[in-house]
């Protein structure tokens, strides 16, 4: 693809750096003259050391022929003006990220994807980290449901089970999915049906409309989740303390 980045600051830079190894053609616009002259530097890429708000900077970052636009920079007003520029001249993607909640009703009527204060993100990324140790990764749908990552413990309940034994026996509930798994020796994930056998060490893809609880970590072997869960309410009760202060 050839991509338009504006921005090269925390967001940005690790952006442009998946970009170009990706083999994508890569046009950076970024105003600070010593970020363009790192990334110059650093990347295979375009830098144009240029005000990114002007139609002519992406006229001349090639918007006649990109693919896609992605605004990075910490302003958010700065991100609107960019891709008001971007629609007007009708680049098919046009992305940006969205440092205050409040604007994105501004974003969603330009017409433009967006990613959420990324800085928030990561701080429920961390949290989360702490109060479900044993999560892989995860991503939220919706208020309440998630779908996670998880190891298959050797004591954990599923194990030695097919899905159709699970969920005769209870184990998995009519909100929950185990979606793929990951085994070592194969070379792609398994899609599992009601005969496929959990392994112990499967890495399971899981959909839970209730998210990843404590209960439902058990089944899968792994009871410390409980231990951390109560930690984190106390965090939680601690740090709201300090704040009332």
């Amino acid at each position: 693809m050839y991509v338009i980045i504006v921005g090269a600051g925390d967001i940005g830079t690790p952006l442009i750096d998946i970009a170009t190894r990706s083999g994508n053609e890569v046009v950076v616009i970024e105003r600070d003259e010593q970020r363009a002259s790192r990334i110059t530097s650093e990347y295979d890429c375009l830098v144009l050391n240029t005000d990114a708000t002007t139609k002519g900077a992406l006229i001349d970052a090639g918007a006649d022929r990109a693919d896609a636009l992605i605004s990075t920079t910490n302003q958010d007003a700065t991100n609107i003006m960019v891709c008001l520029l971007a629609t007007e001249l009708e680049l098919p993607g046009v992305v940006s990220v969205v440092h205050n909640p409040d604007h994105m009703g501004i974003f969603e009527w330009i017409g433009v994807n967006t990613i959420e204060n990324p800085q928030r993100l990561i701080a429920e990324y961390l949290y989360r980290a702490v109060k479900r140790p044993t999560i892989v990764d995860y991503m939220r749908v919706g208020e309440h449901a998630e779908v996670f990552e998880i190891d298959v413990g050797s004591d954990a309940p599923i194990a030695d089970k097919t899905l159709q034994e699970a969920g005769d026996s209870g184990l998995l509930g009519d909100d929950i999915l185990i979606v793929a798994i990951d085994r070592e020796g194969e070379g792609e994930p398994i899609t599992p049906r009601g005969n496929t056998r959990i392994d112990t060490s499967d890495r399971l893809t899981v959909y839970s409309g209730s998210g990843a609880t404590p209960e439902i970590t058990d089944v899968f072997g792994h009871y410390e989740d409980h231990a951390a869960s109560n930690f984190s309410t106390a965090t939680e009760l601690i740090s709201n303390s300090f704040t009332n202060v």
